[in-house]
C-alpha cells in the first residue's frame, strides 16, 4: 500500500533539547534553561504600539515584504550601528520569526541532493529544514579545544562538489561561540571563491561585547555576493512568542545566470506566509524609539549579568563552563 506521507517527513528526527523539555516538565525541583525564553516582560513601550493597533482594529494585511517603516527602521538601525548600508524596501524582508527565514532559504537554494554545512551543536531548525527542502544536512561537530569555533581544517573536511550552502550560527546557540571579523572574512572569501551561499543567522547580535566580533556579515568585504543575513526580534526584545525576524537578502546576490535571489524569495514568501502579522511588526517598529532603545538595553543588560552569575557560578563550583561574553 502506497504511504500517505512525504518520505522526507520521516526522515526528521525528534529534537535532543525537546526531548529534555520533557524530562524537565515531570521534575519538580528543576530550573529549565533549556529554551530562550525570557523571565521578565516584553518591554511595556513594545506592548503598547501592539496594543494600540489592536485596539484601533488595525488588523490588516501589510505588503508581504513587511510595513515600510519597519523596513527603514531595521535598515536604519543597522547602518548607525555598524556603518553598513542596504535598502531597505529591496533587500529586506519582514520573517514570521527567524525560523521563517531558515526554511525559506533551504527552499529557494535547494535542489534535490545540494549538501548543507551546519555546525554542530547548534539551533534545531537548520537539520530539519534542509531535509524537507531536499537537501542533505552534513554536521560540522564542533569541539572544546577550539572554543566551539568553526575552524578551516573542520570545514574543508566536509566540503564536497555537492556543497550549496554553509549555515554560520554566530554568535552560537548554545555554546555561545563567536568568530571574530577576520575568521569570518575568510568563509566569505571561500563562498566567493567556490560559487556558495552563507546562511548568516544573526539572531544574538545584540549580545556581543567584543570589539572584534561582527554584528552583521555585511561588515566583511564581499558579503554581499554571497550572504544571506537573519536577524531575530524575539531575542533582543523579549518577544518570543510574537514570531518576528528580518531577513537581508542583497540585490548582488544571483545565480549564474544573473537571476537575482531577493525576487524568488519574495515570490515563496508570499505565495506562503503573506506576511508577519500587522500588530507584531507595529510592536516591532517601537523597539527602535527612543523608549523602546533604551528597555531594550536594559533588558540585554540583564540578560548579560544572568549569564555572567550562571558561568561564574558554575565555574566556582567546578564546573568549565563557555558563554557569557557574547
Amino acid at each position: 500500500m502506497r504511504s500517505p506521507l512525504n518520505d522526507r517527513i520521516t526522515e526528521i528526527q525528534p529534537s535532543g533539547i525537546r526531548k529534555f523539555f520533557d524530562i524537565v516538565s515531570e521534575m519538580e525541583d528543576a530550573i529549565s534553561l533549556g529554551v530562550g525564553e525570557p523571565d521578565f516582560d516584553t518591554p511595556w513601550h513594545v506592548r503598547e504600539e501592539g496594543i494600540h493597533s489592536l485596539e484601533m482594529g488595525r488588523t490588516f494585511y501589510t505588503s508581504n515584504a513587511g510595513l515600510k517603516e519597519l523596513r527603514v527602521e531595521i535598515s536604519n538601525y543597522v547602518n548607525r550601528r555598524f556603518g553598513v548600508s542596504y535598502d531597505p524596501l529591496s533587500e529586506c524582508m519582514v520573517t514570521v520569526g527567524g525560523s521563517e527565514a531558515i526554511d525559506l532559504a533551504m527552499r529557494c537554494m535547494l535542489n534535490p541532493g545540494d549538501e548543507v554545512l551546519i555546525p554542530q551543536p547548534s539551533y534545531v531548525s537548520y537539520t530539519p529544514c534542509a531535509i524537507m527542502a531536499g537537501g542533505v544536512p552534513v554536521p560540522i561537530e564542533l569541539e572544546e579545544k577550539d572554543e566551539f569555533r568553526l575552524t578551516p581544517e573542520k570545514l574543508l573536511e566536509k566540503i564536497t562538489p555537492k556543497t550549496k550552502l554553509l549555515v554560520l550560527p554566530f554568535p552560537n546557540n548554545p555554546t555561545g561561540a563567536a568568530l571574530t571579523k577576520a575568521q569570518l572574512q575568510k568563509w566569505v572569501d571561500y563562498a566567493n571563491a567556490n560559487g556558495a551561499v552563507i546562511i548568516f543567522d544573526s539572531a544574538y547580535e545584540s549580545y556581543i561585547t567584543e570589539e572584534d566580533v561582527p554584528h552583521t556579515i555585511y561588515e566583511c568585504e564581499g558579503a554581499r555576493t554571497c550572504a544571506i543575513e537573519i536577524r531575530s526580534f524575539s531575542k533582543n526584545a523579549g518577544f518570543t512568542g510574537l514570531r518576528l525576524g528580518a531577513t537581508i537578502i542583497p540585490k548582488d546576490l544571483k545565480d549564474h545566470n544573473g537571476n537575482a535571489l531577493y525576487g524568488l524569495w519574495a515570490r515563496r514568501h508570499g505565495t506562503k506566509y503573506n506576511g508577519a502579522p500587522y500588530i507584531v511588526q507595529r510592536a516591532g517598529e517601537a523597539i527602535y524609539s527612543d523608549a523602546g532603545k533604551a528597555q531594550v538595553k536594559e533588558m540585554v543588560n540583564r540578560y548579560m549579568s544572568n549569564a555572567r552569575f550562571i558561568k561564574e557560578s558554575l565555574q566556582s563550583m567546578g564546573y568549565t563552563a563557555y558563554g557569557g561574553v557574547n
